[in-house]
Formats: C-alpha cells, structure tokens, sequence
C-alpha cells in the first residue's frame, strides 16, 4: 500500500535508523561484554549487584536490538502496521532498560566508594585465613600496584606483615621471592581504595553513558515508528 509524501519520507528514514539501530545493539553488545570481563575480577570487593547485572543486561539488550531492527526494517519496507507497532513496543521497551541501566549507573557512582570500603575493611581481615580472600587481594595489588585499602600501613594497623603481591618484581633467592617491604625497589605506594575506586566509575561512566545516548536515539526511533504506523492505519480506514 502506498502513503503519502511526507510519510514516504518517515517510511525511509525509519529505515535507515533500523540500520543505525543494528550499529548500536553491536555497540551495546561489545561494551556489556568489556564491561563484564573488567568488573568480574574485582566484583567481590563491592556488594553490589549492579556490577555484574548491569553488563548482563546491557548484553541482552544488544542481542535484542538485531532482533528489533529486523522488525522495523521490514516493517518500513512492507508497510505492515503489525510489524511496526510490534517494533515500537520492543523498542519502548529497550528504551526503558537501557534508561534503567543509565539511572542505575549514575546512582551506583555517587555511594561506590563506601561501598568497597565496608568490603575492603570487612575482608582484609580474612586474608590470613581465607584463601579466595587472599587470592582476590593478591589479584587486587598487582593488577592496579598497590598496596593496603588507604595506605600500606592499613596491614601493620591489621597485625599483619605486607603481603609479597604489595612489591612487583622481587627477585627470587633459593626459590624463595624476597621478603616485600616498605624499602623494597619495586614496593606500591598507593593504597588500593582510591584506584580501585576509580577504576569502577570508569565502568559505570561507561555502563551508563552507553545506556543513556543509545536510548535517547532509540526514543526517536520510536516516534518515527508511531508516526509511520499510523498514516498507515488511517490508509487502511480510508479504504
């Protein structure tokens, strides 16, 4: 069925965002699945859920989008008003996860860092006796070179000698690594909380400004969508 000029002009650029569509549900997929494998060694040290829910989503959302933009691209060529209008309610319905996600984000970024401060407390006085906590630890200190939640000093306050992952490169003696002190030529300085901070706003930052500008282009995609669907009712009832 044929519609009018204007709509005709609406039919194609429905279209043509049905491909920026495609582009953006890649964009949403490859940055829910950096973000998953950024946070996952680190996620024990936060209590919140959002750090490995919200890439989850953002994954779904973008395995969805390909599916959506099917829809719409063959609803806009076919001019069928079945397929449009189930293209919009698909893509309201992204548009308020990825909103969701995008709130979520900013929210999550204003309480992060007492969050892994309670953790960080809480755990650090497990790493004598509690492998996983000492592993994760170990893993925390030599990824992002440092040492202690605030300071170095946060193991001496805890009774406890400075783990050798607060030094890199130790040279090895008898098999044995060097013991790792404050003299020690490649000790970390800096303590874990403000990078580790840092480094999950990062994501976050990510996480929602990905959510947010891919759903405000999604909002549009919807209008045009709503537009498109209705001259082509109004063409059926004039029939």
């Amino acid at each position: 069925m044929a519609i009018g000029g204007g709509m005709s002009c609406v039919k194609y650029l429905l279209f043509f965002f049905n491909l920026l569509f495609a582009v953006t549900g890649l964009i949403i997929f490859i940055a829910g699945i950096k973000a998953e494998i950024n946070a996952l060694p680190y996620t024990d040290f936060t209590n919140s859920n959002f750090y490995t829910s919200a890439p989850i989503v953002l994954i779904i959302v973008g395995v969805i989008v390909f599916i959506v933009a099917f829809f719409g691209c063959c609803g806009a060529v076919k001019e069928n008003h079945c397929m449009i209008i189930t293209f919009s309610v698909f893509l309201l319905i992204i548009f308020v996860a990825e909103l969701a996600v995008g709130i979520a984000g900013y929210v999550k970024h204003q309480d992060l860092e007492n969050s892994i401060m309670e953790v960080l407390n809480k755990t650090m006085k497990e790493y004598p006796t509690n492998k996983d906590v000492a592993k994760s630890f170990d893993i925390l200190q030599t990824d992002l070179q440092c040492c202690g939640i605030n300071s170095p000093k946060d193991w001496a306050a805890n009774n406890m000698s400075l783990p050798a992952t607060c030094c890199a490169g130790q040279e090895i003696s008898g098999g044995v690594p060097a013991p790792c002190t404050e003299q020690s030529e490649h000790f970390h300085t800096k303590g874990c909380l403000p990078l580790l901070v840092a480094y999950f706003k990062s994501i976050t930052m990510v996480l929602g400004g990905v959510g947010l500008g891919v759903a405000i282009v999604q909002l549009l995609g919807v209008i045009f969508a709503c537009c498109l669907a209705r001259s082509i009712r109004s063409q059926y009832e004039t029939v």
